[in-house]
């Protein structure tokens, strides 16, 4: 009986060495190792486990920013600290619609990818991607670079359970965030949940207190909150003006002003991105193109 099966045993061999080779061709190559000297910015695709340069960002020069001085300023600090090589917190930009958070975390990045280059790189990842994020991490880990990592309108809802890799991603985790890498978000929500959600775990919780803290807790990862609120009309006929000058849009400040008002009381609402909406229309009535 023993010889039997050690027959049998020798008889399968051949076949599953044949399986497994058959399986090593099926199965998909390692991803390369990312060209980081390919570009200044990147987009995250986990499919394929692969970072895809951006030729040209797009985004604005940081000097026409306007309204938003503070955040600016506090940014940038923390950016410079991080490309430098210093301590930096990973930073929380939270607020109105249309008041410049993604355009602010984009600004900085440009400004110091030109003041330092090669040494500052900018990797976009998709809100609907933050499952993959340690898989990410451990790429962005041995990268010779230092990196932002920016997801642009995280928030999370009622089933979403990815904020709890998140959270241990951030803070937490054994492995912890690599030095090299510093996570910016944008946001709509100052705790990245709903209000009723928060207060569905509160009137639902066996201990209202402790389930409510740990859906919040994920903002206190973030060391650096900016806030970013609704600009009254000054602030916003100002961004209109500066986009007017920087673009060589020739028009009479009266005028200028009257038109941008008329546009923001036609939309019902007032914001860097109306602003920008309005000069867009602006330079196509007067034949201008902008970048």
């Amino acid at each position: 009986m023993v010889t039997r099966v050690s027959e049998s045993n020798h008889d399968l061999a051949p076949l599953l060495e044949r399986i497994a080779a058959a399986l090593d061709r099926l199965a998909p190559p390692a991803p390369a190792p990312p060209d980081f000297a390919a570009a200044d910015a990147f987009v995250w695709h986990p499919e394929g486990r692969r970072l895809d340069p951006v030729p040209a960002v797009s985004r604005l020069p940081l000097a026409l920013l306007q309204g938003i001085a503070l955040q600016r300023d506090q940014l940038l600090a923390n950016t410079r600290r991080f490309a430098a090589g210093l301590p930096a917190n990973n930073a929380l930009l939270w607020g109105a619609r249309g008041m410049g958070k993604s355009s602010l975390v984009k600004a900085v990045h440009g400004a110091l990818a030109a003041e330092m280059p090669g040494r500052l790189k900018l990797v976009e990842i998709n809100r609907e991607d933050i499952g993959s994020l340690p898989v990410l991490l451990n790429l962005l880990r041995r990268a010779p670079v230092r990196v932002i990592l920016f997801c642009d309108d995280l928030s999370f809802d009622q089933a979403d359970a990815s904020y709890k890799s998140l959270k241990a991603v951030l803070e937490g985790g054994i492995e912890g965030r690599p030095d090299t890498v510093v996570f910016y978000a944008t946001s709509n929500r100052r705790h990245l949940m709903p209000r009723d959600m928060i207060d569905n775990e509160r009137s639902s919780a066996i201990i209202p207190g402790e389930s409510v803290e740990e859906k919040v807790s994920l903002s206190d990862r973030f060391g650096l909150w900016l806030g970013f609120h609704p600009c009254n009309q000054e602030i916003f006929l100002a961004i209109v003006e500066g986009y007017a000058d920087a673009y060589g849009l020739d028009l009479p400040r009266p005028r200028l002003r009257a038109e941008a008002h008329e546009w923001a009381i036609t939309r019902g609402a007032r914001s860097g991105r109306v602003a920008w909406q309005f000069i867009q229309d602006l330079a196509g009535r007067l034949g201008v193109a902008i970048g």
